[in-house]
């Protein structure tokens, strides 16, 4: 608990702080401030309005656990497919070792779970980028459950090919909160070194198309969409 003696008045003065007013704070209302804030970036990633790109997620009937829903391991290989999807068809990625001017080496990668999904239900992977560097690409990800609903969503061929983008009405089909979000970080290298390699203007262009603001305000919508590398 904590007592009226610590609510001080410079936090219903001003809704910015002054630095130094937090260090004389106690300690718990210190980290239920830091708390509350990363709640509330936490909760902006999983809505779909966070995301740039959607593709559709066919789960398996080796995917579920003992349980009955999808085992916590295999989000990860989800994550990946979205990743690498968009690369291969949007950003013209190379995965011929022979051919490839550029290897990706997946260094971070993390999911949090909210509440599962089990087969056969189809949700939809979600993908943004969030920093491009010279070398590198950092993701953010979340994956969307269908609506309930009485009979599965009809998914097209084209939308597991393609994918969709933020502002299709696809995605009225998927609920508007994430059930898993994520986050993932891919260093790019030359095959014959290992050092890291810059990445060609054209990749980044369509890397960038996916960067949205942290508020969950895209920054994308009128943007031109990527053209298929493939």
């Amino acid at each position: 608990l904590i007592s009226e003696d610590h609510l001080c008045l410079p936090l219903q003065q001003s809704p910015t702080m002054t630095p130094w007013i937090p260090r004389l704070l106690p300690r718990n209302v210190r980290s239920l401030s830091a708390s509350s804030e990363t709640r509330r970036v936490e909760d902006g990633r999983r809505h779909q309005e966070a995301c740039g790109y959607f593709l559709p997620i066919q789960t398996r009937w080796q995917d579920n656990d003992q349980y009955g829903h999808v085992n916590n391991a295999v989000y990860y290989s989800y994550f990946d497919t979205i990743i690498n999807h968009y690369l291969i068809r949007y950003c013209g990625l190379k995965t011929d070792l022979r051919t490839s001017p550029t290897l990706g080496f997946m260094v971070t990668n993390q999911c949090t779970f909210h509440t599962p999904v089990g087969f056969p239900q189809i949700p939809v992977a979600a993908l943004a980028v969030e920093k491009v560097g010279r070398s590198s690409v950092d993701y953010r990800l979340a994956l969307f459950p269908p609506k309930p609903a009485e009979e599965l969503p009809a998914v097209e061929h084209w939308d597991f090919s393609d994918g969709f983008f933020f502002g299709d009405p696809r995605l009225a089909r998927f609920a508007t909160l994430a059930c898993t979000t994520g986050f993932a970080v891919h260093v790019f290298v030359n095959p014959a070194t290992g050092k890291p390699a810059g990445l060609p203007e054209d990749f980044c262009l369509s890397l960038l198309r996916l960067v949205t603001q942290l508020q969950g305000e895209c920054l994308h919508p009128e943007s031109p969409l990527p053209e298929n590398k493939v």
